[in-house]
């Protein structure tokens, strides 16, 4: 391109770029946010901008790929408050140079697919979208405050440094396809996006992040779809949502985060479908607290999680946590308030011990047996629906007896009082004996201990024959000592097999 052919004001950019000086259109101070220049200087409004703060999209290219340099200068393309007319295309081009295209206006979608550049900052500008797979960036990606109004894709993209998408905004028109491409992505540090917008799925699929990533105050619009997609995502640190707001489904199937994945404050809504689908992740602390429930379900299978910090109001009315294993759970909370959880969803359609196991455990680990007890006996419960009308008739029995072995002191209540009725009972009317000579002399309190006592035998029992509704009595008494005895005997084995 002729030096001739350039307008003043793309002029004023090339004698600039050889040596890296800002150029900036701007007509109002930046700090002047109220004023009516401030406004005018809005890259939302660019399209009305005039020649003298125009620059063709060629210009750029040219600039870029083959403009002046300055011996013992950094070339640099450094812009601002400019409008950009026609497509910046440096598809699969190599750019050396650091690319700033700061409050600008762009009329068409840049293209950047398959480029290497050293540096790119769109920050606060207004673009129909962005179109960069596979770009590599020696350095950072900022799109901090920027605006779109289509896709942004950075499908494949490299980052050896962070990409920067504070408060930036993506809204489309078409949310078919997702808004926010970053798929296969691969991030040198971190993903930096607290306050983002995004009108549509934000598609993390296999990215690699070696930093944290930060959703913090975000906004995650795709009501009954996927609003994160993020299956097989791969975080070296934290994945921070604090406060976010999504709306349609948070998909982290898959998931690797050795940090925490802190959902605290966040409100999760996906009605009528899945909010959040952690099913075989790998995470170290999961933090589900100090928000709003959880509205649709939460599928947490075969997730293995180091810290699971779950207050009971979060959780929603449908959950899945078959095959979930967890070493510590957090807050410590009364078994009442944890055990709704394993009869939601499929813990409550299917018999699934393994949930009641792992509550158990995180109980025991910090010394609450009797909350380890009470799950245990929910657990037993739980298991007595799904067995047929005489193991269920049985599993009452054990249930009001002894609570299955897991409340033996209601046995020794079962016994007193059983042992007051026979006493008192065949006191007023003693057996006759079976053969009167040899008989020992009779004692209601031992002779209602033989008949419940199975094992232990004071001669009693064998040398009397009570009759009639005195007879059924002795059987009733020697029933229920049966019961209260193998109920006994199996809670003891259990707590033997625990120690």
């Amino acid at each position: 391109m002729e030096i001739n052919d350039l307008t003043p004001a793309e002029s004023r950019l090339w004698r600039a770029f050889a040596s890296g000086t800002d150029v900036d259109f701007r007509t109002a101070d930046p700090s002047a946010a109220d004023s009516s220049a401030a406004n005018l200087d809005d890259p939302a409004v660019g399209g009305t901008w005039g020649p003298e703060r125009t620059v063709r999209a060629s210009v750029l290219r040219s600039l870029l790929l083959d403009g002046p340099r300055e011996e013992g200068r950094v070339a640099a393309l450094s812009l601002a408050g400019a409008r950009v007319t026609g497509r910046l295309d440096l598809q699969y081009a190599t750019v050396d140079h650091p690319v700033r295209l700061r409050h600008c206006h762009f009329d068409e979608a840049p293209r950047f697919y398959g480029a290497r550049l050293r540096e790119l900052n769109l920050s606060e500008s207004v673009l129909p979208g962005l179109i960069s797979h596979a770009v590599r960036v020696e350095g950072v990606l900022r799109l901090t405050r920027a605006r779109f109004s289509d896709t942004v894709r950075l499908a494949g993209a490299e980052v050896t440094g962070s990409l920067y998408l504070e408060s930036t905004r993506i809204e489309t028109p078409n949310t078919e396809w997702p808004v926010l491409q970053l798929n296969q992505a691969v991030l040198g540090a971190d993903l930096w996006a607290p306050g983002l917008r995004a009108g549509g799925e934000v598609r993390l699929t296999g990215a690699r992040v070696a930093g944290t990533i930060n959703l913090n105050d975000s906004v995650l619009d795709r009501p009954g779809g996927t609003a994160v997609q993020a299956e097989t995502l791969a975080a070296e640190a934290d994945v921070l949502m604090r406060r976010a707001d999504v709306r349609g489904r948070l998909e982290l199937r898959g998931a690797r985060i050795p940090g925490r994945l802190d959902l605290s404050l966040a409100r999760l809504a996906n009605a009528g479908g899945t909010a959040l689908r952690a099913s075989s992740c790998v995470i170290g602390e999961l933090w589900l607290r100090e928000g709003p429930a959880v509205q649709g379900a939460l599928n947490l299978r075969r997730a293995q999680v180091d810290v699971l910090f779950l207050q009971p109001e979060v959780v929603p009315d449908w959950v899945q946590l078959n095959d979930l294993t967890y070493t510590s759970l957090i807050p410590h909370e009364p078994a009442e308030r944890r055990l709704p959880m394993l009869e939601k969803g499929d813990s409550g359609d299917s018999y699934l011990p393994f949930t009641y196991e792992q509550l158990t455990a995180a109980y025991r680990r910090v010394g609450d047996d009797d909350a380890a007890r009470l799950v245990q006996l929910a657990k037993q419960r739980r298991r007595r629906r799904t067995l047929p009308w005489y193991g269920r008739l049985w599993g009452h029995l054990q249930d009001i007896a002894v609570g299955y072995g897991f409340r033996p002191l209601r046995a020794g209540g079962w016994l007193l009082s059983l042992l007051a009725v026979g006493s008192v009972a065949y006191g007023l009317h003693h057996p006759p004996a079976l053969k009167q000579a040899e008989a020992p002399g009779f004692d209601p309190v031992f002779y209602t201990l033989d008949l419940l006592l199975p094992v232990i035998s004071f001669g009693q029992e064998n040398a009397f024959a009570p009759e009639g509704w005195y007879q059924t009595l002795s059987y009733v008494l020697i029933v229920t000592g049966w019961i209260l005895a193998t109920t006994v005997i199996t809670g003891l084995t259990r707590t033997v097999s625990r120690q």
